[in-house]
């Protein structure tokens, strides 16, 4: 008899998920262009109103070490990490994580942000259904779950938008921001593989403005 644990092995392809006007690639430590814009997204006031990573990313070499040390829970199956581009351009417009996957219970947490230049366009809700998609269709995913401070309303539309149903407010679990000695409420979003899929958004250039979510840099 097979153990559980045997039963699911995630599949981390190679190919580059692309859909919604987006291309979702891998971040590179050793790109100029991909730390800086690691930096500007960790470091933009409005993520850090609603995130507090563990370690702060304050320069470029905080940066560089922040991806490589993604690299490393990439390789090893923990996450799998994208840096959200345009698909015509390939500009970086920020970045989407599937976080903390269980292979036994095929779970995992889906954490995004997106740079200033390129909030207001749609970028966050069609990186999350894409990643969503990438996360269901070839991760062999079963479960979602999206968590952000309690209060960010924004976040709340766009998880709502992209398929993940509020189910709850979990009480004192994540710091405040910028503190690691307080903690706030997160509210608790979930999607399913067998949700059905959300309802098709308008043009992204008339849709309605973005929100970076809780992430896990």
């Amino acid at each position: 008899m097979a153990h559980l644990e045997d039963q699911f092995q995630p599949t981390i392809p190679s190919a580059e998920p692309t859909g919604y006007g987006l291309r979702l690639r891998a971040w590179d430590s050793r790109s100029d262009a991909d730390a800086d814009a690691w930096l500007r997204g960790l470091s933009d006031p409005d993520f850090r109103r609603w995130n507090t990573p563990v370690k702060l990313v304050e320069g470029i070499e905080d940066a560089r070490e922040s991806l490589r040390l993604r690299a490393e829970w990439d390789a090893e199956g923990r996450s799998v990490s994208f840096r959200v581009t345009d698909a015509t351009s390939g500009g970086t417009l920020g970045h989407i994580g599937v976080n903390d996957i269980d292979d036994l219970l095929r779970t995992a947490r889906v954490g995004y942000w997106v740079l200033p230049e390129a909030r207001g366009r749609g970028v966050a809700t069609r990186a999350l259904r894409l990643a969503a998609r990438h996360a269901f269709a070839e991760l062999g995913l079963y479960r979602l779950e999206l968590g952000h401070a309690l209060g960010h309303g924004a976040s709340c539309r766009i998880a709502e938008r992209c398929g993940f149903g509020y189910e709850g407010t979990l009480r004192g679990a994540m710091f405040e921001a910028g503190r690691h000695d307080a903690f706030r409420d997160v509210h608790l979003h979930g999607r399913l593989a067998t949700d059905p899929e959300p309802a098709p958004e308008p043009d992204p250039e008339q849709g309605p403005g973005n929100v970076t979510a809780r992430a896990t840099p």
